[in-house]
C-alpha cells in the first residue's frame, strides 16, 4: 500500500491562503501558498533580515567602540571583519525567522483580494 499524497484530498482547483486567487492544487504546496505568495514572502523576509542584521552590526560595533575600545591600529581588519560577520550571520538568522514566522501564522495577506467571481 503507497503513501498518500495530500493532494489528493483537495479539489483540482484550490484557493491560495494568501491571495485568495484559485489555483490547481498542484500549484501550491502543503500550505496552500502559490508560488507568487512564497516568492513575495521570500522578498519580505530578505528585507527584514538584512534591517535586523544591519542593526545587530550597529550594536555590535557601539559595543565594540564603548565597551571594549579596542586599539584600532593593531588589527583593523579584524574588527570590520567582525562586523561584516554579524551583519551576513545576523540578516541570515532573522531572514529565517521572519519567514518561519509568516508560514507559522499564516494569516491571509493585507494585499489579497477575494475573487470577483463568487
Amino acid at each position: 500500500m503507497g503513501r498518500v499524497d495530500w493532494r489528493e484530498r483537495f479539489p483540482e482547483d484550490v484557493t491560495c491562503v494568501r491571495c485568495l486567487q484559485v489555483r490547481p492544487v498542484q500549484e501550491l504546496d502543503r500550505l496552500l501558498w502559490c508560488e507568487e505568495c512564497l516568492v513575495a514572502a521570500r522578498r519580505r523576509s530578505a528585507i527584514r533580515g538584512w534591517a535586523a542584521g544591519a542593526a545587530l552590526m550597529v550594536l555590535l560595533a557601539l559595543y565594540i567602540g564603548l565597551v571594549i575600545r579596542p586599539d584600532f591600529s593593531l588589527i583593523p581588519s579584524a574588527w570590520v571583519a567582525t562586523l561584516v560577520v554579524a551583519l551576513y550571520l545576523g540578516s541570515r538568522v532573522a531572514r529565517e525567522l521572519f519567514f518561519g514566522f509568516e508560514r507559522i501564522s499564516n494569516r491571509k495577506a493585507a494585499e489579497a483580494e477575494p475573487p470577483l467571481d463568487v
